[in-house]
């Protein structure tokens, strides 16, 4: 049986419909990210139910997220966390931070998400220096070169238990394809090679489809 990407599509809109719903926060980030000229790259609303889900599921208080964008998934994250949690969110680009903060506002959220603007990798490296409280969940989703780093960051930033979620890990089935030397894939590639070989975190990947196409996501938890 042939699947067609019309199909995902199809399901991942029969599920919103049922399982996720209308949400007016959550579509006027959207809408407002589209007027500011952000890139329509935000996780889909199943995802961000997933997210949200996950950290619930977890009990997170502490969530650490590396590439912001318009804030749909910060928004998710954040509805996830009990009256005193945080989130810290990453973004490198000061117009992006601008339109998220804003959403967070919007959706009554500001109170409990700090956007640090600058590169993720100075970003990181100040936060580990500050000695910060560990994040129990950190959700990456930012330049794709660059998840190796943030990877190991992340783990630094970690307790055992801390739950690690890299998306678009799978780049439509190229990281598998060892002929494939575009940044973007040799930085996933590279990344998983680091999951595998660190004994403080066991991992796995799971592919995934529907209205954002045929990705997937790493999904690891800190041991040690």
């Amino acid at each position: 049986m042939h699947v067609t990407e019309a199909q995902w599509s199809e399901v991942d809109c029969y599920v919103s419909d049922l399982l996720v719903g209308g949400d007016d926060h959550l579509a006027a980030a959207l809408v407002a990210s589209d007027e500011a000229g952000l890139p329509a790259i935000s996780v889909s609303a199943p995802q961000g139910k997933f997210l949200s889900l996950l950290a619930r599921a977890v009990g997170a208080r502490r969530i650490l997220e590396i590439g912001t964008l318009g804030g749909y998934s910060t928004i998710w994250l954040a509805r996830a966390l009990p009256a005193d949690g945080r989130v810290v969110t990453l973004e490198l680009d000061p117009h992006h931070a601008e339109v998220a903060e804003s959403n967070l506002e919007r959706a009554g959220l500001g109170a409990l998400v700090e956007v640090r603007r600058g590169r993720a990798t100075e970003s990181l490296a100040a936060l580990i220096e500050e000695r910060v409280e560990p994040f129990d969940l950190v959700f990456i989703d930012a330049d794709k070169s660059s998840t190796p780093h943030y990877v190991t960051a992340s783990l630094e930033l970690s307790h055992p238990g801390t739950v690690v979620v890299i998306d678009n890990a799978v780049r439509d089935g190229a990281v598998a394809d060892l002929d494939n030397t575009g940044a973007d894939v040799v930085g996933m590639r590279t990344a998983f090679e680091l999951l595998a070989a660190d004994p403080r975190i066991e991992a796995t990947v799971v592919q995934t489809v529907g209205v954002k196409g045929y990705d997937g996501f790493a999904f690891g938890v800190v041991s040690a």
